[in-house]
């Protein structure tokens, strides 16, 4: 499929977001014409980015953990004796509707830093009937060539061939109570690829969803279209399916995943498992919020 087709994709999902029935927002305990609050619980869901933003003045500490794949077999304990990936971040938002954050992953030693914006916040009457973040980041590799005696080169000479990024605009809806839904249209963009065939932009259009099943647990559901080819190495869609657990100023997701990676460019875009050949590993993340 063209890439051209990433942006009609999310305008018909739009426009059924937008002529969903009425009472489907019965549900929704809003007084007046208040914002609808937390469609998703924190400002990520599994791996993808939601449409919230830490609240005024407000600090996210957050840890990210995958162990080994599940297909490594019985000797490494089904992937928890496996070296684990890790990412640390920290997130704040002064006003409650500009975030920046910072983050630092073990897989390719790779530095982050984003902006994410609330252009629109839903609300229960009217015609705000979603929610829109615009989301941008970029993306530093601070591991060397490992080719680089093999190749007598290193690909990483300009400190430019190390940067990636990622953009989006993700589009929201708390449809009641329970069950919330986000659609993101999502660029990659790689400085450097491996060869010459292969494309420096990748398309996805990244979708999730959220089921609240009691007061303080809900089902998670996250999947990204690859939409273009864009190299010959073989990668897969990146899915994943978890479960969250408020308590107090945390919360705790544990979760199914066939990503190892922890950056956008590396679980939409270079995800090299599949669940059919039991290429899932668990994960969790914690959050841990603060107001300064």
């Amino acid at each position: 499929m063209k890439a051209k087709y990433l942006l009609a994709l999310p305008l018909l999902l739009l426009s059924f977001l937008l002529n969903a029935q009425d009472d489907l927002l019965e549900g929704l305990e809003q007084e007046d014409n208040s914002p609808v609050l937390a469609t998703f619980k924190g400002t990520r869901l599994i791996n993808h980015q939601t449409v919230e933003v830490p609240g005024r003045r407000t600090l996210d500490f957050r840890i990210a953990h995958r162990f080994g794949a599940f297909n490594s077999g019985w000797y490494d304990f089904f992937g928890f004796d496996n070296g684990a990936s890790i990412r640390f971040g920290l997130e704040y938002s002064y006003d409650g509707r500009l975030q920046f954050g910072i983050g630092r992953t073990s897989i390719d030693k790779v530095g982050d830093g984003f902006l994410k914006y609330r252009l629109l916040r839903q609300h229960p009457n009217g015609w705000k009937q979603v929610s829109v973040t615009l989301f941008t980041s970029a993306y530093y590799t601070m591991r060397k060539d490992p080719d680089k005696e093999a190749n007598g080169f290193d690909k990483y000479e300009n400190w430019t061939s190390r940067l990636s990024y990622a953009h989006q605009i993700i589009i929201g809806r708390k449809f009641d109570d329970r069950l919330s839904l986000q659609i993101a249209p999502t660029m990659i963009h790689y400085n450097l690829v491996d060869r010459i065939s292969d494309k420096n932009d990748v398309f996805v259009l990244a979708a999730a969803g959220r089921y609240k099943f009691t007061k303080r647990a809900a089902l998670t559901l996250e999947y990204g279209w690859r939409i273009n080819e864009y190299t010959r190495t073989q990668y897969y869609d990146s899915f994943s399916v978890g479960l969250d657990v408020e308590t107090g100023g945390h919360v705790f997701q544990m979760f199914l995943t066939n990503s190892p990676g922890l950056t956008e460019p590396q679980f939409f875009a270079q995800t090299t498992d599949q669940w059919k050949d039991m290429g899932i590993r668990f994960g969790f993340n914690i959050s841990r919020v603060f107001t300064l």
